[in-house]
């Protein structure tokens, strides 16, 4: 079952999509920011800084774990949340493990995952492409009258 924009803590649909995409353009940035030419493999920041033993993987687990109160502060329910911390520990728990992690978080995209997951509730899985790049939206901004 779908949320909609309205059922959230009466955010308006301007500012739900905003924090949609934000949430979108982090999980790209951690996930498939960089992709490997002539494969269909792509990483993030989520790869590179976890190559740093210990606090790489637990900086980038407090990203996913914002990404996850984002969609808490959306308004999605809890069984969902679990999922989504589920996905972060998987994520934080065997992307700690010495160079089987580094492989590991290659190929498990947890904030990609994450993301599907809060599109998939909000009913705006049109928000990114195949690819996994934001969509253009065009300016839903209101704009401030002149006087003259």
């Amino acid at each position: 079952m779908s949320a909609t924009y309205a059922e959230t803590d009466g955010l308006d649909r301007t500012e739900h999509l905003r924090r949609l995409r934000r949430v979108a353009k982090v999980a790209r940035l951690m996930d498939t920011a960089i992709r490997i030419p002539g494969t269909g493999i792509s990483f993030g920041g989520d790869s590179i800084v976890g190559l740093v033993p210990g606090i790489g993987d637990a900086g980038t687990a407090m990203v996913s774990l914002w990404i996850v109160n984002e969609a808490r502060r959306l308004g999605m329910p809890s069984h969902k949340l679990a999922k989504m911390v589920g996905n972060v520990g998987l994520d934080f728990g065997l992307g700690a493990v010495p160079l089987v992690g580094d492989v590991f978080d290659l190929f498990f995209k947890a904030n990609r995952k994450n993301l599907a997951i809060i599109l998939d509730h909000f009913g705006e899985d049109g928000l990114i492409d195949d690819r996994g790049d934001i969509r253009p939206m065009k300016d839903i901004t209101p704009k401030a009258k002149t006087r003259r």
